[in-house]
């Protein structure tokens, strides 16, 4: 994994806990969902990059 992958994916996921505690602060389900799908998708890139990490091994 390319270190600008690693800051990408947390970049994405720390947004993605913003965007989540901006929901949770102004009672906005839509903006918290959306918030947690930004995480899980950046620990879905990250665990993607892992496994072609192990496959260049």
């Amino acid at each position: 994994m390319g270190l600008g992958d690693k800051i990408d994916n947390a970049a994405e996921k720390l947004g993605g806990k913003g965007k989540e505690a901006a929901g949770e602060a102004r009672n906005d389900p839509g903006l918290k969902a959306e918030g947690q799908a930004d995480q899980t998708k950046a620990d879905l890139k990250q665990a993607g990059e892992k496994v072609k990490d192990a496959f260049k091994e």
